[in-house]
């Protein structure tokens, strides 16, 4: 069902064997952020995995990514050989935990408002619909 709706959208999964930790490419999303680059970086990094099959754990992907992300190659090394971020990183994760957020994908509306699991077109034009009758 993901891979129909990634195509009705022009996006491609690839196939994957495996599921890999992200804590380092989230540290590299929380430094994109204070650059004004995390956007570019988030859709670099799921081209990355779920169009190319690559490993958002494997330090080189990362930097690959971040730079596609036009974000500098060895500053994205830097933070990734450090542990810059891992604090903010670790809140975050905390912060959406309290809120019940246990996977992805998971949405938020306005703070407020939750959308888990891969959800179709529909599911999000009925929410959006609901949070606005509710505004």
């Amino acid at each position: 069902m993901l891979r129909e709706r990634g195509a009705n959208v022009g996006f491609i999964f690839g196939s994957r064997t495996r599921i890999y930790n992200t804590f380092d490419a989230h540290r590299l999303l929380h430094w994109a952020g204070i650059k004004g680059k995390q956007l570019p970086l988030k859709r670099a990094l799921l081209r990355a995995y779920h169009g190319e099959g690559k490993a958002p754990s494997n330090h080189d992907v990362l930097v690959e990514a971040a730079e596609s992300a036009g974000l500098d190659a060895a500053q994205a090394r830097t933070v990734l050989q450090s542990g810059d971020y891992a604090d903010e990183v670790r809140a975050e994760e905390k912060k959406y935990q309290a809120m019940g957020i246990h996977s992805v994908p998971s949405i938020i509306f306005g703070n407020r408002y939750l959308l888990t699991g891969a959800q179709p077109v529909e599911a999000f034009e009925e929410a959006i619909q609901r949070i606005l009758v509710e505004a």
